[in-house]
Formats: structure tokens, C-alpha cells, sequence
């Protein structure tokens, strides 16, 4: 039998763990959230939006009370504009008309379908070839 010490110890290891793992996925969680704003960033940049710094305290303020990472639409004097605020990863927005939105759906929509080509092609490379070597078929419902 353990004594209450290792008990101890073993739970605050157990939770030091617990807790850098945790840490880890969080960190590979953020890791990915950032390459997919860049992604996005790259892809506004492309279909003609034009990028502006909050370059003073000010705008940055400004920035900030702006819907993050998302593309809205607002009018002014009879025209539409829509705007991609990022206040965490370039401390900037996106601005673009119409013919800067559809440009970006378009990209958006042959990047998915490139997305889907790529995973297809994955898959078809990974495919077990060795299906005869499997054991026990009958065990798992097969």
C-alpha cells in the first residue's frame, strides 16, 4: 500500500501532466487558428482588398471594437464596402468593394476544391494494400 505522501505526489504529477498536455493542444489549437487567419489574410489580399494598419493608438482602438475575423458588409453613401478586422495577428483590416468580395469567394471556392483534390490524393496514396494480412475480419463485423 501507498503512504499518503506518494499519494501526493502522484496526484500533483498526474496534474502537471494533465496540465501540459492540456497546454499542448491548446498551443497546436492556436498554432493553427493563426495559419488559417493568415490563409484568409493572403486569399483578401489576393482578390484585391486592400490592408490598412492601425498604426496609432487610436485606430487601434477602432480596430478593436470592429467584428474580429469575420467579413461584414456596411454602407456608406450608397456604396458597399466589406471589411476583414484582425487586431491579434496583423494589427490591420482588409477593405474591399464588390468586385474585391466576389474575386475572394471565387479564390475561396477553388482553394476548397483544391483542399478536396489534395485530401482525395492523400487518401488514394494511404490506402492499405496489404488487406489480405488482416486477422480476425469476423471479430469486428466484417
Amino acid at each position: 500500500m501507498m503512504n499518503t505522501q506518494t499519494n501526493i505526489t502522484i496526484f500533483r504529477l498526474s496534474r502537471v501532466f494533465g496540465a501540459l498536455v492540456l497546454g499542448g493542444l491548446l498551443s497546436s489549437c492556436a498554432m493553427i487558428e493563426v495559419q488559417e487567419i493568415k490563409d484568409k489574410e493572403q486569399l483578401l489580399a489576393t482578390a484585391g482588398f486592400k490592408m490598412k494598419l492601425a498604426d496609432t493608438p487610436a485606430k487601434m482602438v477602432n480596430l478593436k471594437a470592429m467584428p474580429q475575423h469575420k467579413l461584414v458588409s456596411y454602407q456608406k453613401d450608397g456604396t458597399v464596402y466589406y471589411i476583414y478586422a484582425d487586431a491579434t495577428t496583423c494589427q490591420c483590416f482588409y477593405l474591399g468593394q464588390d468586385q474585391s468580395y466576389q474575386s475572394f469567394l471565387q479564390l475561396q471556392e477553388q482553394q476548397n476544391i483544391a483542399n478536396e483534390d489534395r485530401l482525395k490524393a492523400e487518401m488514394k496514396n494511404e490506402q492499405y494494400e496489404n488487406w489480405d494480412t488482416m486477422e480476425n475480419w469476423d471479430t469486428i463485423g466484417y
